[in-house]
Order: C-alpha cells, then structure tokens, then sequence
C-alpha cells in the first residue's frame, strides 16, 4: 500500500509538471524600445505588459528577441506561442489569433530638414518618393496596400534613419515613441539632420498575435484580454506604464 501511495503521489507530480511545461508559451518580439527590449528591465513595457496579464490568466512564459521578419515567420510556423508586439492586419489573421489593443502607437513620417516633402493625410502626394519601411511591419492598411509607394526595405528603423539622413532616401517612418528613442542614441548628425511630420500615418492599437499552432490560441488571447481589462480597473496598468515614464 505504501509504495502504491508513492507511486501515485509520483505520478501526480508528473501530471502537474507536464501541465506547467504545457503552459510554457513562448513569447518573441523583435528589439523595438522602449516597448520591447531585452537591455531594459522586464523587457520594456510592452513586455512587461503581456507576460504581467499572461501570469495573471494562468500562463508561465519565456521571452525571445529576434529581428522582426523572423519572429513573424516563427509565430506562423509555431516555434513561438505569441509574438508580443503585432499591429492588425487581414494578412496576419492567417497566421494567429489577435487580442484587443493594449497599447496605442501614433506613426509618423520622418523627413530631412532641408526637405519640402509634406504629408497631409493623401498617400498619393508621396508615390516620387523612395520611403525606408522596415521588413515586415503593418503601418496602415491603405499604404501597405498602395502599391505604386516606392518602398525601401530595411532591417529595422536605425537603418532607415541612416539612409535618410544620407539622402538615400526621402523619408522614414515608425511609432514616434520609438523613434524619438532610437534618435536619442544616435550620433548629432543624424539626430540634427531629420524631423517629424505632424500628421501621423496612423494611430495603431498594438496586440499580442497568438499562433493558430497552438491549440489553446483561444483560450490565451481571451485570458489575457480579461487580465489586461482586469490591470486597468485595479490600477496595475497605469503604474506599470508610469514606471516607463509614459
């Protein structure tokens, strides 16, 4: 009776370690700070955010940096559970289920000071322009789609910045946050040679993308859509986006 005892005390274990590593996900983003990455702590905000909710709904994770392109291409093939740092689009429905927005990202088109290329909301005004648009990336539904936009791609947006600045190209664009950031670590030369456009491309909801390889893909996403609702009312939301000085 004893060793029956053992063995089934064993064997409970075993069930409740397989189930913890079942829940394991894998999270992946690429380096776009200050919402993800893996120098700040916690991994930005953005990382932050979703593992937070995740824990909270019941799910442990690990967290992966890699350059955008493939971290799009693994949730699609289920190497990873969740890419953390998605903007919608009908494209990426194929690959993953989408959570609400939990964070809003205002893109904006960035220019060379001397430059008189404008944008005043009409994508047509920008077609003689070549324009650094990172690998990958959904900035709104009506450019990705235009397809006479003369688009340069690149690896991520310090690329597209050099390029501008040289005069490669004649503009760039991403989440004023993170460009304001990655400027602020360039070099005087590039950070005094560009500016800002006013009016933003888009207002962009950004979600977590949860790959359709996971069997559970519904039942993450509405877990952590709850726990993200849940952050806000009890006040945990706000301190974690104050600690990030936003």
């Amino acid at each position: 009776m004893l060793h029956l005892l053992r063995a089934c005390c064993l064997l409970g274990t075993l069930c409740c370690a397989n189930l913890a590593m079942a829940d394991k996900l894998r999270l992946v983003a690429d380096g776009w700070p200050p919402f993800t990455d893996i120098t700040q702590p916690n991994g930005g905000l953005a990382t932050e955010l979703v593992t937070t909710a995740l824990q909270r709904a019941g799910f442990s994770s690990g967290f992966e940096q890699v350059p955008w392109a493939r971290a799009l291409l693994g949730v699609g093939e289920g190497r990873y559970d969740i890419l953390i740092n998605a903007w919608y689009s009908d494209e990426r429905t194929r690959i993953g289920q989408f959570s609400v927005g939990y964070l809003n990202n205002r893109v904006l088109f960035i220019r060379r000071k001397n430059s008189t290329v404008d944008f005043q909301g009409d994508y047509s005004t920008l077609h003689p322009y070549p324009i650094a648009v990172v690998r990958g990336y959904a900035y709104s539904q009506g450019f990705d789609s235009d397809d006479q936009m003369q688009k340069v791609l690149v690896h991520n947006f310090p690329m597209a910045v050099q390029m501008l600045a040289a005069g490669r190209v004649q503009l760039a664009l991403d989440d004023e946050l993170v460009a304001r950031y990655y400027l602020s670590r360039e070099t005087p030369a590039i950070r005094n040679a560009v500016e800002f456009l006013p009016t933003p491309l888009s207002s962009n909801q950004l979600r977590i993308l949860v790959s359709l390889k996971n069997p559970d893909h519904d039942r993450i996403v509405k877990g952590f859509d709850q726990q993200i609702a849940a952050m806000k009312a009890d006040g945990t939301y706000d301190r974690l986006v104050k600690q990030y000085g936003m």
